[in-house]
Protein backbone atom coordinates (compact mmCIF):
# COMPACT_ATOMS: atom_id res chain seq x y z
CA UNK A 1 0.00 0.00 0.00
CA UNK A 2 2.84 2.39 0.88
CA UNK A 3 4.54 1.66 -2.47
CA UNK A 4 1.30 2.38 -4.32
CA UNK A 5 0.86 5.59 -2.35
CA UNK A 6 4.45 6.67 -3.12
CA UNK A 7 3.89 5.94 -6.80
CA UNK A 8 0.70 7.98 -6.81
CA UNK A 9 2.50 10.89 -5.14
CA UNK A 10 5.31 10.75 -7.70
CA UNK A 11 2.98 10.57 -10.68
CA UNK A 12 0.81 13.44 -9.48
CA UNK A 13 3.47 15.60 -7.83
CA UNK A 14 2.11 18.88 -9.19
CA UNK A 15 -1.35 18.07 -7.89
CA UNK A 16 0.10 17.09 -4.49
CA UNK A 17 1.85 20.48 -4.35
CA UNK A 18 -1.50 22.16 -5.06
CA UNK A 19 -3.02 20.15 -2.21
CA UNK A 20 -0.29 21.20 0.24
CA UNK A 21 -0.55 24.87 -0.73
CA UNK A 22 -4.32 24.71 -0.33
CA UNK A 23 -4.00 23.26 3.17
CA UNK A 24 -1.56 26.00 4.19
CA UNK A 25 -3.80 28.78 2.83
CA UNK A 26 -6.96 27.47 4.52
CA UNK A 27 -5.16 26.97 7.82
CA UNK A 28 -3.77 30.51 7.60
CA UNK A 29 -7.28 31.87 7.03
CA UNK A 30 -8.53 29.93 10.06
CA UNK A 31 -5.72 31.32 12.24
CA UNK A 32 -6.41 34.91 11.15
CA UNK A 33 -10.13 34.67 11.90
CA UNK A 34 -9.44 32.83 15.15
CA UNK A 35 -7.22 35.67 16.32
CA UNK A 36 -9.74 38.30 15.21
CA UNK A 37 -12.52 36.51 17.07
CA UNK A 38 -10.31 36.01 20.10
CA UNK A 39 -9.70 39.73 20.45
CA UNK A 40 -13.39 40.37 20.95
CA UNK A 41 -14.38 37.24 22.90
CA UNK A 42 -11.50 35.84 24.93
CA UNK A 43 -8.50 38.20 24.76
CA UNK A 44 -5.12 36.61 25.37
CA UNK A 45 -6.34 33.03 25.05
CA UNK A 46 -4.06 30.65 23.16
CA UNK A 47 -5.36 29.20 19.90
CA UNK A 48 -4.14 25.69 20.71
CA UNK A 49 -3.96 24.72 24.36
CA UNK A 50 -2.97 21.23 25.48
CA UNK A 51 -6.61 20.31 25.93
CA UNK A 52 -7.57 21.55 22.47
CA UNK A 53 -4.73 19.58 20.88
CA UNK A 54 -5.77 16.39 22.67
CA UNK A 55 -9.45 16.73 21.81
CA UNK A 56 -8.62 17.72 18.23
CA UNK A 57 -6.60 14.51 17.89
CA UNK A 58 -9.42 12.40 19.31
CA UNK A 59 -12.02 14.04 17.09
CA UNK A 60 -9.73 13.61 14.08
CA UNK A 61 -9.66 9.84 14.68
CA UNK A 62 -13.46 9.74 14.87
CA UNK A 63 -13.69 11.89 11.76
CA UNK A 64 -11.34 9.56 9.86
CA UNK A 65 -13.53 6.57 10.77
CA UNK A 66 -16.64 8.40 9.56
CA UNK A 67 -14.76 9.35 6.39
CA UNK A 68 -14.03 5.71 5.62
CA UNK A 69 -17.63 4.71 6.40
CA UNK A 70 -19.06 6.50 3.38
CA UNK A 71 -21.91 5.22 1.25
CA UNK A 72 -23.27 5.87 -2.24
CA UNK A 73 -26.41 7.86 -3.00
CA UNK A 74 -28.97 6.95 -5.63
CA UNK A 75 -28.84 10.26 -7.52
CA UNK A 76 -25.07 10.46 -8.14
CA UNK A 77 -22.39 8.24 -9.74
CA UNK A 78 -20.60 5.75 -7.50
CA UNK A 79 -17.50 7.96 -7.14
CA UNK A 80 -19.61 10.50 -5.24
CA UNK A 81 -20.42 9.27 -1.75
CA UNK A 82 -22.00 10.68 1.39
CA UNK A 83 -20.14 10.68 4.69
CA UNK A 84 -20.51 12.42 8.03
CA UNK A 85 -16.84 13.14 8.70
CA UNK A 86 -17.52 16.88 9.07
CA UNK A 87 -19.58 16.26 12.21
CA UNK A 88 -16.63 16.04 14.67
CA UNK A 89 -14.96 18.99 12.91
CA UNK A 90 -18.03 21.18 13.25
CA UNK A 91 -18.52 20.28 16.92
CA UNK A 92 -14.85 21.02 17.64
CA UNK A 93 -15.10 24.22 15.61
CA UNK A 94 -17.99 25.40 17.77
CA UNK A 95 -16.17 24.43 20.96
CA UNK A 96 -12.63 25.60 20.13
CA UNK A 97 -12.75 27.70 16.97
CA UNK A 98 -11.97 27.37 13.24
CA UNK A 99 -8.34 26.27 13.64
CA UNK A 100 -9.36 23.07 15.41
CA UNK A 101 -12.02 22.42 12.76
CA UNK A 102 -9.54 22.81 9.88
CA UNK A 103 -6.93 20.65 11.62
CA UNK A 104 -9.49 17.86 12.04
CA UNK A 105 -10.38 18.09 8.36
CA UNK A 106 -6.70 17.79 7.42
CA UNK A 107 -5.75 15.04 9.87
CA UNK A 108 -8.73 12.85 8.95
CA UNK A 109 -7.80 13.00 5.24
CA UNK A 110 -4.15 12.34 6.09
CA UNK A 111 -5.09 9.30 8.21
CA UNK A 112 -7.38 7.97 5.51
CA UNK A 113 -4.66 8.27 2.84
CA UNK A 114 -2.07 6.74 5.17
CA UNK A 115 -4.23 3.75 6.08
CA UNK A 116 -6.26 3.21 2.93
CA UNK A 117 -4.40 5.05 0.18
CA UNK A 118 -6.17 7.03 -2.52
CA UNK A 119 -8.38 5.67 -5.26
CA UNK A 120 -8.88 9.02 -6.97
CA UNK A 121 -5.28 10.23 -7.46
CA UNK A 122 -5.83 12.58 -4.47
CA UNK A 123 -8.62 14.44 -6.29
CA UNK A 124 -11.36 13.03 -4.05
CA UNK A 125 -9.25 13.59 -0.93
CA UNK A 126 -8.53 17.20 -1.85
CA UNK A 127 -12.22 17.67 -2.62
CA UNK A 128 -13.24 16.27 0.76
CA UNK A 129 -10.82 18.57 2.59
CA UNK A 130 -11.60 21.80 0.74
CA UNK A 131 -15.35 21.28 0.50
CA UNK A 132 -15.45 20.12 4.11
CA UNK A 133 -13.62 23.28 5.15
CA UNK A 134 -16.06 25.37 3.11
CA UNK A 135 -18.69 24.09 5.54
CA UNK A 136 -16.97 23.97 8.95
CA UNK A 137 -14.73 27.04 8.55
CA UNK A 138 -17.42 29.71 7.99
CA UNK A 139 -19.80 28.00 10.43
CA UNK A 140 -17.21 27.94 13.22
CA UNK A 141 -16.13 31.53 12.50
CA UNK A 142 -19.71 32.80 12.70
CA UNK A 143 -20.40 30.92 15.93
CA UNK A 144 -17.06 32.01 17.40
CA UNK A 145 -18.08 35.67 17.00
CA UNK A 146 -21.18 35.28 19.16
CA UNK A 147 -21.81 31.99 20.95
CA UNK A 148 -25.56 31.51 21.21
CA UNK A 149 -28.17 29.01 20.06
CA UNK A 150 -29.51 31.44 17.48
CA UNK A 151 -26.02 32.10 16.14
CA UNK A 152 -25.40 28.35 15.94
CA UNK A 153 -28.49 27.99 13.74
CA UNK A 154 -27.33 30.84 11.53
CA UNK A 155 -23.82 29.35 11.37
CA UNK A 156 -25.12 25.92 10.33
CA UNK A 157 -27.44 27.44 7.73
CA UNK A 158 -24.64 29.58 6.31
CA UNK A 159 -22.26 26.63 6.24
CA UNK A 160 -24.82 24.49 4.43
CA UNK A 161 -25.46 27.14 1.79
CA UNK A 162 -21.74 27.75 1.29
CA UNK A 163 -20.84 24.06 0.97
CA UNK A 164 -23.65 23.65 -1.57
CA UNK A 165 -22.65 26.66 -3.69
CA UNK A 166 -18.89 26.35 -3.36
CA UNK A 167 -18.88 22.57 -3.75
CA UNK A 168 -20.83 22.90 -6.99
CA UNK A 169 -18.54 25.54 -8.48
CA UNK A 170 -15.37 23.80 -7.30
CA UNK A 171 -16.46 20.53 -8.91
CA UNK A 172 -17.48 22.20 -12.16
CA UNK A 173 -14.42 24.38 -12.67
CA UNK A 174 -11.61 22.39 -11.04
CA UNK A 175 -12.24 18.94 -9.59
CA UNK A 176 -14.03 17.30 -12.51
CA UNK A 177 -11.49 18.65 -15.07
CA UNK A 178 -8.63 17.61 -12.74
CA UNK A 179 -10.07 14.12 -12.33
CA UNK A 180 -10.51 13.87 -16.09
CA UNK A 181 -6.92 14.97 -16.76
CA UNK A 182 -5.25 12.78 -14.11
CA UNK A 183 -7.13 9.67 -15.19
CA UNK A 184 -7.12 10.44 -18.90
CA UNK A 185 -10.90 10.13 -18.87
CA UNK A 186 -12.88 12.41 -21.20
CA UNK A 187 -15.41 14.66 -19.49
CA UNK A 188 -18.06 13.03 -21.65
CA UNK A 189 -17.44 9.75 -19.82
CA UNK A 190 -17.88 11.41 -16.43
CA UNK A 191 -21.11 13.00 -17.58
CA UNK A 192 -22.24 9.63 -18.98
CA UNK A 193 -21.71 8.08 -15.53
CA UNK A 194 -24.10 10.66 -14.18
CA UNK A 195 -26.59 10.11 -16.98
CA UNK A 196 -26.64 6.40 -16.15
CA UNK A 197 -28.14 7.12 -12.74
CA UNK A 198 -30.11 10.25 -13.68
CA UNK A 199 -31.22 10.90 -17.29
CA UNK A 200 -31.59 14.62 -16.45
CA UNK A 201 -27.77 14.83 -16.31
CA UNK A 202 -26.62 15.71 -19.83
CA UNK A 203 -23.59 17.95 -19.32
CA UNK A 204 -21.31 19.32 -16.61
CA UNK A 205 -23.84 21.95 -15.51
CA UNK A 206 -26.65 19.45 -14.99
CA UNK A 207 -24.16 17.02 -13.42
CA UNK A 208 -23.39 19.62 -10.77
CA UNK A 209 -27.03 20.70 -10.42
CA UNK A 210 -28.55 17.24 -9.99
CA UNK A 211 -25.70 15.29 -8.35
CA UNK A 212 -23.11 17.48 -6.62
CA UNK A 213 -25.36 20.22 -5.22
CA UNK A 214 -27.97 17.86 -3.69
CA UNK A 215 -25.21 15.73 -2.15
CA UNK A 216 -23.56 18.68 -0.42
CA UNK A 217 -26.87 20.20 0.63
CA UNK A 218 -28.05 16.94 2.19
CA UNK A 219 -24.69 16.49 3.90
CA UNK A 220 -24.67 20.00 5.35
CA UNK A 221 -28.29 19.79 6.46
CA UNK A 222 -27.96 16.42 8.20
CA UNK A 223 -24.71 17.33 9.95
CA UNK A 224 -26.22 20.65 11.05
CA UNK A 225 -29.27 18.91 12.53
CA UNK A 226 -27.14 16.37 14.40
CA UNK A 227 -24.83 19.11 15.68
CA UNK A 228 -27.73 21.17 17.00
CA UNK A 229 -29.08 18.10 18.79
CA UNK A 230 -25.85 16.96 20.46
CA UNK A 231 -23.57 19.99 20.75
CA UNK A 232 -24.86 21.42 24.02
CA UNK A 233 -24.44 18.13 25.89
CA UNK A 234 -21.04 17.43 24.34
CA UNK A 235 -19.78 20.97 24.96
CA UNK A 236 -20.51 20.65 28.68
CA UNK A 237 -18.42 17.47 28.82
CA UNK A 238 -15.61 18.97 26.74
CA UNK A 239 -15.40 22.18 28.75
CA UNK A 240 -15.68 20.42 32.10
CA UNK A 241 -12.85 18.02 31.31
CA UNK A 242 -10.91 20.88 29.79
CA UNK A 243 -10.60 22.51 33.20
CA UNK A 244 -7.95 19.93 34.07
CA UNK A 245 -5.73 20.62 31.06
CA UNK A 246 -4.96 24.17 30.06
Amino acid sequence: MNNNLLQTVTQNLSFVIVCICTVIIILAVAIVFERLAGKSTEPGKEILTTRIIVVTGMFSAVSAILYVLDFPVFFAPSFYKLDFSELPALIAGFAFGPVSAVLIEFIKVFLKILLKGTSTAFVGDLANFIIGCSFVLPASIIYRMNKSKQTAKIACAAGTLIITAFGSMFNAFYLLPAFSALYGMPMENLVAAGTAVNPAITDVSTFVLFAVAPLNFIKGTLISIITMLVYKKLSVIIKRSGQHAK
